[in-house]
């Protein structure tokens, strides 16, 4: 059996309510978590864009993927484990930042590119984006300091060129 691997799918279905629900529960019924989920309306009005991102064996992902296909309202179903493709995600996290260790933490942040859009007297606020391992390592770095609280995006991806996402 083939040792598990994340994958990256990306689905453009009808913007209908219960889709989402009936693709997740695809998911579960099967017993594999969603690592990721990221849903938005798309450019093509009546359509969303999903990209979701769960582990398990190649195996498992296509039996998934040709579940997905077979579902109402969803239009194109495409796996992108192996793409190049362009991935993004954002988190916010704010951080413990006194006085004193205010300057360090800046200034570490901006190594991350990460911007501050919140300064409290006891916290900082920071914006990030980019792929999920710079997030990991950000998030690793901020934790030494105190993240009180920490939001991500759940990634998102386009193929690269002329390939469909």
């Amino acid at each position: 059996m083939n040792h598990s691997q994340l994958h990256t799918i990306s689905c453009r279905v009808r913007n209908r309510p219960g889709v989402l629900a009936r693709i997740s529960g695809l998911f579960a019924r099967r017993g594999y978590n969603i690592d990721s989920l990221a849903v938005s309306r798309s450019h093509v009005p009546g359509e969303s864009r999903m990209t979701i991102a769960v582990a398990g064996a190649q195996e498992m992902l296509a039996q998934i993927i040709q579940q997905l296909i077979k579902l109402i309202d969803v239009i194109e179903v495409h796996d992108h484990t192996a793409d190049s493709v362009v991935e993004r995600e954002l988190a916010m996290a704010k951080v413990s930042a006194d006085a004193d260790k205010r300057p360090e933490i800046l200034q570490l942040a901006q190594v991350f590119r990460a911007r501050a859009v919140d300064v409290a007297d006891e916290t900082l606020i920071f914006e990030v984006t980019g792929a999920s391992a710079k997030i990991d390592a950000f998030e690793k770095m901020m934790d030494s300091y105190g993240i009180c609280e920490m939001v991500r995006t759940g990634k998102v991806i386009m193929a690269r060129g002329n390939q469909p996402t």
